[in-house]
């Protein structure tokens, strides 16, 4: 028996120090030093009760009995809640309406006054952001000159895409491939250029605005040319979105929308080199809404903050899509209920959103819709003050904890059962703090 109550204390104390290991590596020293602490107060009763009352069967199996129960609950597969889903949107978006195209109207232009006539209630909101310094502005909280000009050159580069890839040329002849070999084809290769997670659907009406909202084709209406979509994340550095909202923060967003948006280009170009029709959407040329398009690829969830929650690091990515005509075999979105019971739980962004832009409430219809519902208007009036896109809420977001076997287990385990996912949900708070603020090691650019 006492060979017993020292092995279950040595493995306790052996997890939980392994455990403590990878918090150091990620330089989380509250982290580490709480799960020190709490594995020795766990395993701590079995090396007291095999020092001292070995002998005594009823206490030794006892606890070993009462520790084995609390294990069986938290693994034991359980159900989420079943919530409401929508799965398909009884209308499609105005690019129009988004902050970025209506930071984009010049006051006494005919577009401007147009716009504001026909929504005249966001003139009072959208005239407050205008009172502000603005998005990478000099006088923003936030400004740093070499940082907002590197963020400034890679939102240029983006850009230069869009005469340079979208109209390039489609080869006449047509290669024949398999549905499926293209289909795996494409994925190892994007896999291989730096992509998280890839997947195919078919295009829906609803993936697409109804009008275009930035560019030369401003107000032009979005005619749906495709039957396919491609739609891949890439990562957002962990130790950069750290430091959110800091000018790291824009220069990782915008390197990511400029890696997205290359790697969107060359899937393009790969299928018209194949002759058939692509169309790649990156910031500045969307015509598709994004998320949507990756939920229905099988890539995620939208989550309390609106963003999509991907499993393998939450909301801290970038998102690109392709639509096509060329035949591709699609995957299958099934709902996670796991994610929207966590984000109906953890509210976590929600109390560290600096412009309370993120709702406390469950998830409502709205327009036909069940969701959350995000107050763009303050957000993005956040970002005009600090200069920045932000990012909080991708920072505390429990699901953008780094991508290794702890985690890993952890995402597992939430989700597996809803029970274990509020004990993770706790566990977040003991070892991160409910509102972590900003970490203290130094930018890589510092």
């Amino acid at each position: 028996m006492k060979a017993l109550l020292f092995t279950f204390s040595g493995i306790i104390a052996l997890t939980f120090f392994l455990f403590a290991i990878v918090f150091i590596f990620e330089k989380e020293k509250r982290a580490s030093l709480s799960t020190l602490l709490i594995g020795t107060l766990i395993s701590l009763p079995f090396f007291i009760t095999g020092m001292f009352f070995s002998t005594t069967i009823v206490i030794s199996y006892s606890l070993i009995a009462i520790y084995s129960f609390l294990g069986i609950v938290l693994l034991l597969p359980t159900s989420p809640n079943k919530y409401k889903v929508s799965k398909t949107y009884p209308a499609r978006f105005d690019e129009r309406e988004i902050m970025f195209s209506r930071a984009e109207l010049v006051p006494e232009t005919e577009r401007f006054k147009e716009y504001y006539e026909n929504h005249p209630n966001h003139k009072l909101l959208d005239d407050k952001f205008r009172e502000k310094p603005g998005l990478m502005s000099e006088k923003s909280q936030k400004y740093h000159p070499l940082k907002f000009a590197s963020a400034n050159a890679n939102f240029e580069v983006v850009h230069s895409f869009v005469q340079n890839i979208k109209d390039s040329e489609i080869k006449s002849k047509i290669i024949e491939t398999s549905p499926l070999d293209l289909s795996i084809y494409l994925k190892k290769w994007a896999k291989q250029l730096g992509v998280v997670s890839i997947g195919i659907c078919k295009l829906k009406d609803e993936h697409l605005y109804s009008h275009k909202g930035r560019g030369a084709g401003y107000a032009l209406k979005i005619e749906k040319k495709h039957s396919f979509a491609i739609a891949f994340s890439v990562e957002m550095d962990k130790k950069m979105m750290d430091l959110a909202p800091d000018a790291e923060t824009v220069l990782e967003s915008s390197q990511q929308y400029l890696n997205a948006g290359a790697i969107a280009a060359q899937i393009a170009v790969f299928i018209r080199n194949l002759g058939y029709s692509a169309r790649p959407h990156f910031d500045g040329n969307y015509e598709v809404i994004c998320p949507l398009v990756a939920r229905d690829a099988g890539l995620g969830e939208i989550g309390r903050m609106g963003l999509l929650m991907t499993p393998e690091l939450g909301p801290r990515v970038r998102i690109g899509v392709v639509t096509t005509d060329i035949p591709l075999l699609t995957d299958s979105y099934k709902a996670d209920y796991s994610v929207f019971d966590f984000c109906t739980k953890c509210k976590k962004c929600a109390d560290n959103c600096p412009s309370r832009a993120i709702s406390f409430e469950n998830m409502k219809e709205k327009n036909g819709v069940t969701r959350w519902t995000i107050n763009h208007e303050a957000c993005f009036t956040y970002w005009t003050i600090v200069g920045t896109d932000c990012g909080k809420c991708m920072q505390v977001c429990p699901y953008s904890h780094p991508n290794n076997f702890m985690h890993n287990l952890v995402r597992k385990g939430i989700k597996n059962s809803h029970i274990f996912a509020s004990f993770a949900l706790k566990m977040d708070d003991v070892f991160y703090g409910r509102k972590p603020g900003n970490k203290k090691y130094k930018s890589p650019f510092d």
